[in-house]
């Protein structure tokens, strides 16, 4: 059997206390800021806090934070599931590949199918969703060839400086009825 968290491009990895200088710059690259809903800069002390609690369980926390990694050993970026709500069986889902000569190498593609795999066959979930801006074509693409459906847009939802962006919300359910 493959591991869940590897394959042969990538694995996806726990927080490392060293990753606290690629965490500072990534949450504090404010072309980041609006697709995680941010508007302010994380100090150092607080994200050595987050790494350092990282080791709480999943259902205490409701969020987990896995660090993409090459094969080679090259951490890309990261996948977070948020809002985890194991009652109803559902978690958000987002991904970030940082750098620009990162991307377009399968490396999100690879991440996203590891975690939607470990999220129905472990965590045993009914549905992950995503919230996508209308015009980031990339991210739209990579979770409906991942299967996510698009159920609804959400109007002026996020304000990106004096501009308001429409904002799509994706499904993907387990074993739809």
């Amino acid at each position: 059997m493959k591991p869940f968290l590897k394959n042969d491009l990538i694995q996806l990895r726990a927080l490392e206390p060293d990753d606290i200088d690629r965490l500072y710059e990534w949450e504090n690259d404010e072309e980041n800021w609006t697709i995680s809903h941010t508007i302010t800069p994380f100090s150092r002390h607080l994200l050595e806090l987050y790494i350092a609690s990282a080791d709480k369980d999943l259902f205490e926390t409701r969020q987990l934070r896995l660090m993409i990694v090459t094969n080679e050993g090259l951490c890309v970026g990261a996948i977070d599931l948020f809002d985890f709500d194991p009652y109803h069986g559902r978690a958000g889902i987002g991904i970030l590949v940082h750098r620009m000569e990162d991307r377009a190498k399968g490396y999100a593609t690879a991440a996203l199918t590891l975690m939607i795999r470990y999220c129905f066959e472990k965590l045993n979930l009914h549905q992950l969703y995503a919230n996508i801006l209308t015009d980031h074509t990339i991210s739209l693409r990579l979770f409906q060839q991942a299967g996510f459906v698009m159920t609804g847009t959400k109007k002026s939802w996020i304000r990106e400086g004096a501009v308001w962006k429409d904002e799509h919300l994706l499904q993907l359910v387990a074993n739809p009825d």
